[in-house]
């Protein structure tokens, strides 16, 4: 589990916007429609987790509750989730 210290201070390592959370609905959205990472890679199982950037355009996964902040990892969401 991230701390809500830990999650005041991350943000998109791409364009600085805060990020939060992820609702189960995005995480099943990304696991039903096989979305891929900004590498091509898509995820080998469901996701625990994920960080959604505040305009609801990409998602970082966690992954043993250490979130991936890395922008090649980052899930592009689809017209973005909110």
């Amino acid at each position: 589990m991230i701390s809500d210290e830990l999650l005041s201070i991350l943000c998109c390592p791409e364009t600085h916007q805060p990020v939060s959370l992820a609702p189960a609905s995005v995480l099943d959205q990304v696991w039903a429609q096989k979305l891929v990472d900004r590498r091509g890679t898509p995820p080998q199982a469901p996701l625990e987790g994920g960080l959604l950037r505040a305009d609801g355009m990409l998602l970082y996964p966690i992954r043993a509750d250490i979130p991936i902040m890395l922008i090649d990892e980052a899930i592009p969401l689809p017209g973005g989730s909110v």
